[in-house]
């Protein structure tokens, strides 16, 4: 599997995070699965999402049905790019993008539901 990334999404999904430094933040990926990969177009700020120094965290519940949603993005401001034991148990959809200080295109990654890395491409 890889998944494809907007530049501009990216780019915008970085710049938040640049901004709410040095809080965690966390946001939902709204895309598209195909046969080889995922496609993401769009991002979604969760309702009554926390944003915390050392967590982030939205009421799953409070989310209305949507099978576009394929994954999460969040910051990890410690600098640590790997996913945690509570990242993994909290996964939700396809995919986790993670992204640590100083929040560029070399300081982000993908993973899977088992703490795989993903290969990703800008589009």
């Amino acid at each position: 599997m890889k998944v494809y990334i907007k530049e501009e999404i990216c780019q915008g999904i970085l710049d938040f995070f640049k901004c709410i430094h040095p809080k965690e933040g966390i946001l939902l990926l709204r895309g598209r699965k195909f046969r080889d990969g995922i496609i993401i177009e769009e991002v979604v700020i969760p309702p009554k999402a926390l944003h915390g120094e050392g967590f982030s965290s939205f009421p799953i519940y409070m989310l209305p049905v949507d099978f576009s949603i394929v994954g999460l993005a969040h910051s990890h401001p410690s600098g640590t790019l790997n996913p945690s034991p509570q990242d993994l148990n909290n996964f939700y959809g396809k995919i986790m993008m993670i992204a640590c200080p100083p929040y560029t295109y070399k300081t982000l990654a993908f993973f899977s539901k088992k703490g795989e890395k993903i290969e990703y491409s800008l589009v």
